[in-house]
């Protein structure tokens, strides 16, 4: 197996990486390391120092079985500044990554989507046919390069899948190169705040609620699609359980304070992943509040 992570030296993408490597894939990332992190990345992975701008995808692609499109800039707040580059990033280099794949003939891509697309939804747990509310640009550049994926995919017989994933944690989350990323849990600015002897900062009141996925069961998730006979659709990466921030603050130090609550953010996150697990073998196994607990004792 042979495969390319775009965006692989990131948090989510270099976990991919791993996972590829632990199965005895080729690995080539393309990365450039603008918010990603060398020590990140599996030295066993081949790097292509470049942006998917500037980088030559087809002859990246050529003799490739998977794509895991992770390559984005993820950031809410400062997707409402600049959206034209957001734009770029999320929407335009996600329609050169599936023309490329086209052309050279790969299997299927992975596409890295988010539950930012749901909003504050109506329904709880969330389910893939929720209505699409949209409350910042991010999240409207994920949903609508995800319908880009889906829909030159169908017309160019290009197989794409989409994972909308929901509040990842874990190892490498927390990012000093890009600290309003959307993908650095709220856990990992907490841990950072924690080992730093600082105060954790929770927003608003703490009462929101989110779906906390694993980063490795998040990997797991995108190998599973890989390897099934799924070539189209979309589908929800969360545990099914939600807890408060202020909870999650708590589990973690008894030292916090309160900031003002930011704009486009959700109330709740709440996925409901039955989707994804009746139709593959993928279980999430790792809850938050048992993280939590690993991570102090290793400290």
């Amino acid at each position: 197996m042979k495969s390319v992570v775009t965006g692989g030296a990131g948090f989510i993408g270099s976990h991919i990486v791993d996972h590829l490597l632990e199965l005895g894939s080729e690995v080539t990332v393309v990365d450039n390391l603008s918010t990603g992190n060398l020590t990140n990345l599996n030295k066993n992975a081949h790097l292509i120092e470049q942006s998917i701008e500037t980088a030559n995808l087809k002859k990246i692609f050529q003799d490739q079985d998977f794509i895991f499109h992770t390559a984005a800039l993820p950031r809410i707040q400062p997707s409402f500044v600049s959206p034209e580059e957001h734009d770029i990033a999320n929407i335009q280099n996600t329609v050169k990554v599936v023309r490329a794949a086209k052309e050279e003939s790969v299997k299927k891509i992975i596409f890295s989507g988010s539950s930012a697309v749901y909003g504050n939804p109506i329904n709880t747990p969330t389910s893939e046919d929720e209505p699409i509310n949209c409350l910042n640009p991010y999240a409207l550049q994920k949903y609508t390069a995800e319908q880009y994926g889906l829909l030159l995919g169908r017309f160019w017989s290009q197989a794409f899948v989409s994972l909308r994933y929901f509040n990842p944690y874990g190892p490498r989350s927390f990012n000093e190169k890009n600290p309003d990323n959307a993908y650095s849990s709220v856990i990992g600015i907490f841990q950072n705040q924690f080992e730093n002897n600082s105060k954790l900062t929770i927003t608003g009141d703490g009462s929101q609620l989110r779906d906390f996925i694993y980063v490795g069961d998040l990997a797991k998730a995108n190998i599973e699609i890989a390897e099934s006979n799924i070539d189209y659709g979309i589908y929800n990466v969360g545990f099914g359980k939600a807890i408060s921030v202020l909870e999650v603050a708590k589990q973690i130090s008894d030292s916090y304070e309160f900031i003002p609550e930011r704009s486009g953010e959700a109330e709740i996150t709440l996925a409901d992943n039955s989707k994804l697990k009746n139709q593959t073998n993928w279980i999430p196994s790792l809850g938050v509040s048992d993280y939590i607990a690993n991570w102090k004792k290793s400290l």
